[in-house]
């Protein structure tokens, strides 16, 4: 049974003239009597009654006449909803972005989306860059969104945003000066608290150590927690430094609870990600170009401010 034949049926039934159904279809007469007879003749049923030059339904047509004009509402509700899918008017959108990303840069970018297509569910989960990277690879998300490095075959990676780096202290550590800071301080003048391996933010201060000639397994960590909250926490409350996100420390810098110590650990990029092989959907690539527009829009503003100054 094919939709058109579902359709010249109901078209006949409604009618009882296949002169007139086959008008509405926009087929010939013929056509509409020919596959009325092909549908009877494949089910063997008998649909209507030939009396004289007219054609009436039987009883067998009048009971499958309700599930035909049902079975048509589905489709075409169907095809309302792809459309609407289409035309961003309905949806769901699932997004994995690291810590940074999700709590400090994103939240913006979906309250425009959302003013902007009330109608497309936002489903948010928030990881490390590392669990980021895997949701994308197996497809649980179609947005990704991450402040560490990618290197994986399977996964585009676009730039949308840079972020600065710096190390804080509280008022009271002997960095809180801002007094110039060397490799050696780093790995033996302090205690560190870190974020989890797998972190953007670990990954590229580990980096930037790496790259001034330190081994970032010399350091001597005191803690590791799973959120730049703790981390902060953890750095107010104690004697130890941390590497984190100005998008994170910069309010409490502001306020004093924090201080900047002297070592410029330069900025990292936001990025995006998407799967090379799988179909983007419309509400995919209407939040990739918010996404851009975004990082177009802070890097414009940012000027040369990005980078925190001892």
């Amino acid at each position: 049974m094919t939709f058109e034949q579902l359709q010249i049926f109901v078209a006949v039934a409604e009618r009882e003239h296949l002169t007139q159904a086959a008008t509405a279809v926009g087929r010939t007469p013929s056509a509409v009597s020919s596959a009325i007879k092909a549908l009877e003749a494949y089910y063997g049923v008998q649909l209507f009654h030939r009396v004289g030059r007219g054609i009436e339904l039987t009883s067998v047509g009048r009971v499958f006449l309700t599930e035909a004009r049902a079975t048509l509402a589905r489709i075409r509700s169907a095809e309302t909803m792809l459309s609407e899918l289409g035309g961003l008017r309905r949806g769901e959108l699932n997004i994995h972005a690291s810590q940074t990303i999700a709590s400090y840069w994103l939240p913006p970018v979906l309250m425009r989306f959302h003013q902007r297509y009330p109608g497309i569910t936002l489903h948010l989960s928030v990881g490390n860059t590392r669990m980021v990277a895997e949701a994308m690879i197996e497809g649980i998300a179609e947005v990704g969104l991450v402040e560490g490095a990618v290197n994986e075959p399977a996964l585009a990676v676009q730039r949308v945003g840079r972020d600065a780096l710096a190390v804080v202290v509280a008022p009271g550590h002997l960095w809180a000066d801002g007094h110039l800071l060397g490799i050696s301080d780093l790995l033996e003048g302090t205690s560190w608290v870190m974020r989890e391996e797998g972190s953007g933010t670990r990954t590229v201060f580990e980096s930037a150590l790496a790259e001034m000639g330190g081994d970032p397994r010399k350091l001597s960590i005191a803690m590791v927690f799973p959120s730049n909250e703790a981390v902060l926490s953890a750095v107010r409350a104690g004697s130890c430094a941390a590497a984190i996100s100005m998008s994170a420390a910069g309010p409490l810098v502001e306020q004093g609870f924090l201080k900047i110590a002297g070592i410029r650990l330069g900025a990292r990029d936001f990025s995006l990600l998407r799967h090379r092989e799988r179909r983007q959907s419309a509400a995919s690539i209407a939040l990739e170009e918010m996404c851009v527009e975004a990082g177009n829009v802070f890097q414009s503003s940012a000027g040369p401010h990005i980078f925190p100054r001892p």
